[in-house]
């Protein structure tokens, strides 16, 4: 298993927009075979970083799922929603492998 960590830098005056976008992947994410475990919005602290953790069972699972995105009209959709709105500033992506008992 690998866990995708996103670290989002987001527009604090447009976090309702990233809260839908955020909405908009979680089922397209679940639909390609990953497990969203959902979306951190700022609350305390930093009031412009957000995250995201998601797994796929392998990274090349991951890889078929990003590549089928790009063609994928819903997915689509939700990169060009995060571009005309412009709530997304910058991310970063790291993939984690957990350990779990």
């Amino acid at each position: 298993m690998v866990t995708c960590y996103i670290k989002y830098i987001v527009d604090p005056d447009k976090l309702a927009e990233f809260e839908h976008y955020a909405k908009l992947w979680i089922p397209l994410v679940n639909g390609f075979g990953g497990q969203h475990h959902g979306y951190f919005l700022p609350s305390e602290g930093a009031s412009n970083v957000a995250l995201a953790l998601f797994s796929f069972p392998s990274l090349s699972a991951y890889d078929a799922y990003r590549t089928a995105s790009f063609d994928d009209p819903a997915c689509q959709d939700a990169f060009a929603y995060a571009k005309r709105t412009q709530c997304i500033v910058s991310y970063e992506r790291s993939f984690f492998r957990p350990v779990l008992s």
